[in-house]
């Protein structure tokens, strides 16, 4: 299954428990390439905006892009297991946001038809 965000695949993971995924990938965050998530360097927060949440999730093949994306954007450090377990953390908040920005969204296309 390909979703867009960590956000996506921790509900992706919750909805189908019972399958065991046999790898994750995930997007580099400068390279822009498919690269393994558990192997990933992960930034969580910083003062970017994420991808379908509030506190931004990006991950990063290289130990020295992260720390750059730190230096520049804020955010600290950690592994795959404390991202995704930061997604779930998330996950109220981020689907409330979500629902609201759609509900703009539909009032939005529904005032210029």
């Amino acid at each position: 299954v390909g979703t867009c965000s960590l956000h996506c695949l921790a509900l992706d993971l919750s909805l189908n428990i019972d399958k065991t995924p046999l790898v994750i990938g995930v997007g580099d965050y400068f390279k822009k390439r498919l690269i393994d998530a558990e192997k990933a360097y992960w930034v969580i927060g910083g003062n970017k905006p994420g991808v379908m949440t509030k506190r931004a999730i990006w991950a990063f093949g290289n130990r020295v892009y992260a720390e750059k994306y730190i230096r520049e954007h804020q955010g600290m450090l950690a592994t795959f297991d404390e991202a995704i377990k930061a997604a779930y953390e998330d996950m109220d908040a981020d689907t409330k946001m979500i629902r609201e920005k759609r509900k703009a969204q539909m009032m939005q296309q529904a005032e210029t038809k």
